[in-house]
């Protein structure tokens, strides 16, 4: 279970994906009806708090903040369950954690988000990747439903670990009832839990491999291999569209350096005694980027590893 603050669940009232989530929470077990909040409705169950907002989350930054300034209660994590919306119509469920590290400071995001932020990522992303692999691949509920992390994006603007757990792709999906079902479980049964392995915890895991993955698509491909293995936690993902390079007169610029230490703060709150490395895509690199990432990595002590290399030192612990 929790510490000293509470786990919020933050739900979009006009997202059937999101309200669905928090229906099958509700039922399953006996939440109270607290004070409103900002006069949005809310409920409570041992360290859990549920907020039903209005319209939207992507902009709802400092919600953390706000929740203490109405109740007094520190907030250690914010939930987020979702809607996910893709092009390709694929119906899916993902996980991801969320900020817009590569945009210029102060821009804030057409999606939510403050340029050059990232708020420390759920150490449970990992945890409930491996739980959705297990739970969902052979699960006549969610049949025909693709699994798939997704990089770092949009906001909203945190100080607390957060994550986002979303039904995709399109209006044919997002209410399906099964996928909400499957979803609501894993957020249940591990805020829940006695002794939740999901979460991280330096009693118990300090010097274990937390990995921050550079490069590739939006769906995570290396992530989603390195966050299935026994021992592997993970942290930030950057896409090669986070990573912005530009290079002029033999000179690397751009917001690329940014995103990358932005990434690896947060995600060292999130990990306090982890063992912190990298693993890029190369092939998603120029090889004056893939060089200009190493020697920055190396300035900064953190070490850029393959695939194989995490999953070695992941077994070595």
């Amino acid at each position: 279970m929790s510490g000293d603050g509470v786990v919020l669940i933050a739900v979009n009232q006009q997202d059937v994906a999101s309200t669905n989530q928090a229906d099958v929470l509700l039922r399953l077990d006996p939440w109270t009806v607290s004070p409103p909040f900002e006069g949005h409705p809310t409920h409570s169950l041992h360290h859990l708090r549920m907020v039903h907002l209005p319209d939207g989350l992507l902009f709802e930054d400092g919600l953390d903040r706000r929740w203490f300034e109405h109740s007094g209660e520190v907030v250690e994590e914010v939930i987020f369950p979702s809607r996910h919306v893709a092009a390709s119509g694929q119906a899916s469920l993902t996980l991801h954690p969320i900020g817009t590290p590569h945009l210029d400071e102060g821009e804030i995001g057409p999606y939510g988000g403050h340029g050059g932020r990232a708020p420390p990522p759920s150490s449970r992303l990992a945890g409930w990747w491996k739980l959705l692999l297990e739970r969902a691949g052979n699960n006549p509920q969610v049949q025909g439903f693709d699994l798939s992390l997704e990089v770092t994006h949009h906001g909203p603007d945190l100080g607390v670990p957060c994550m986002f757990i979303e039904v995709g792709s399109t209006e044919a999906t997002w209410g399906h009832v099964g996928a909400a079902d499957v979803l609501a479980h894993i957020i249940r049964d591990t805020l829940l839990s006695e002794d939740d392995a999901t979460k991280w915890s330096p009693a118990r895991n300090a010097g274990e491999t937390v990995v921050v993955t550079l490069g590739g698509g939006h769906y995570a491909p290396r992530a989603n291999l390195l966050a299935a293995a026994e021992g592997v936690w993970l942290g930030h993902m950057l896409a090669t569209y986070a990573l912005p390079f530009e290079q002029n007169e033999g000179e690397v610029g751009g917001n690329w350096k940014q995103a990358i230490n932005a990434a690896i703060e947060a995600t060292r709150k999130s990990f306090p005694q982890g063992d912190l490395v990298c693993s890029m895509d190369k092939k998603a690199f120029r090889g004056w980027q893939r060089q200009a990432v190493r020697e920055h990595l190396a300035s900064l002590g953190i070490p850029l590893l393959t695939s194989k290399g995490v999953f070695e030192r992941a077994n070595k612990r």
